[in-house]
């Protein structure tokens, strides 16, 4: 038996370029983990430093406590957010500094070491990387194997890189099991915005995957091939959830395609619930039933106002951008919120980004005022402009970033700063 602590740090993003929602959420990646390590018979240990406010101080104690064999610290806010993260690994470096004399092996999951696993070790000082889906990568590291594909690890002077990113048989996930306490504590409904929560909020992984290849997106180096999991699975997840008062759930799924048996499935369950999409998937049919079922939020990538945009970004839509609008507000018609993401792209001439905006904002759809694009180490976009991503690609796409943008978007706070200044650089 192995003892296994899983981290969620307690994240911080001050000065990041963070897209992501800044809200604590449930770390699936590490609730899945543990439960196959459980099934396994390896004792576990969940700590979400997050969702909790622990301090450093708090961790330590813990782990002093828990005199754990493993130690596991992911690099991104719960699987939600990782093909969006935060570029810089300052929160992990801080808790890895803490952790190391606690952690006989110290392992570290998540984007930056399944896209750049070298960088990924020498800055938070790890023993192991696992490149990929980490779940049953884990299970066989605390089984006692070290050598399989997915793996970087220090060998002798030289770090060596096993493999590449390994994916696991998600369509065999469990429903999962999360503590009373966590879910009381999970106040933050993510992305709803037409009425104040009365209950809990949660996260559900109904997909993994997705079958477009959009330039933008990070997501090949892991989450990459479209898998779902059984219905049955998914709403026994939702039930068990229900009965610890949810009120609310975001599903995380990559791209949340059309389900008519997963949706007939909700429309008993009483549950409000968000979803990222495209609209040009949906038929008004399955929008009228997406809303019965219980859909309270849409977050829809149009991305592009122009064919030309929208072909340079590869998105494959077969809509005219006046097709999309009449869709989204056809969704619109059957679910409170409907938001259509934007990028900033050269293609799209800003008088036009704006009258389409207020053209979607008097019939309730949302716009995003243009997101500048980030070319995220592991995505298309990154590869077009320098190649595969070598040991300093994120320092490379964040100066490129910053030195692109004098103005940033009205989904950002504060204007990002460089790499250099988040990271601690005292690393080997």
């Amino acid at each position: 038996m192995t003892r296994v602590a899983l981290i969620n740090p307690h994240w911080n993003f001050d000065g990041s370029i963070y897209f992501g929602c800044r809200s604590p959420h449930l770390p699936l990646e590490l609730g899945i983990s543990k439960h196959c390590l459980k099934e396994a018979g390896h004792q576990t240990l969940l700590l979400d430093a997050h969702m909790f406010a622990l301090s450093l101080d708090d961790i330590e104690a813990e782990l002093h406590a828990f005199h754990p064999d493993l130690v596991v610290v992911t690099t991104a806010p719960t699987y939600l957010f990782w093909r969006c993260a935060p570029p810089e690994l300052r929160v992990p470096q801080q808790l890895t500094r803490v952790l190391r004399h606690l952690a006989p092996t110290l392992v570290a999951v998540g984007p930056h070491g399944s896209t750049t696993p070298r960088a990924t070790l020498k800055k938070l000082g790890v023993d192991i990387v696992v490149m990929g889906e980490c779940e049953q990568s884990l299970l066989r590291l605390a089984n006692g194997d070290r050598d399989f594909a997915g793996l970087a690890f220090r060998h002798g002077a030289d770090i060596r890189v096993n493999g590449g990113p390994q994916a696991g048989d998600f369509r065999k996930q469990p429903a999962l099991v999360w503590p009373d306490e966590m879910v009381r504590r999970h106040h933050h409904h993510h992305h709803r915005f037409e009425a104040e929560p009365t209950g809990p909020g949660a996260e559900v992984e109904a997909s993994r995957g997705c079958p477009y290849h959009c330039t933008f997106c990070a997501k090949d180096n892991f989450r990459n091939a479209y898998r779902k999991r059984p219905v049955s699975t998914i709403l026994e997840e939702v039930d068990r959830l229900r009965q610890q008062n949810v009120e609310y759930i975001y599903f995380i799924d990559e791209i949340f395609l059309p389900n008519a048996e997963l949706l007939q499935g909700l429309i008993s369950r009483g549950l409000k619930f968000g979803v990222q999409t495209r609209i040009d998937l949906w038929t008004p049919d399955m929008l009228e039933l997406l809303g019965r079922a219980g859909c309270v939020s849409i977050e829809a990538g149009v991305e592009s106002l122009t064919p030309e945009g929208r072909a340079a970004l590869e998105k494959n839509c077969k809509m005219t951008t006046d097709e999309l609008a009449d869709r989204l507000v056809e969704a619109r018609r059957h679910v409170p919120f409907v938001q259509a993401n934007l990028i900033e792209m050269p293609q799209d001439e800003d008088p036009v980004v704006q009258r389409w905006r207020k053209r979607m904002q008097e019939s309730g759809v949302w716009a995003n005022d243009p997101v500048p694009l980030y070319p995220y180490p592991g995505s298309p976009d990154y590869r077009k402009l320098w190649g595969e991503p070598d040991d300093f690609a994120w320092e490379r796409a964040h100066k490129h970033y910053l030195s692109m943008f004098n103005r940033f978007s009205d989904v950002q706070e504060e204007r990002p700063v460089p790499l250099s200044a988040l990271e601690w650089q005292g690393i080997p």
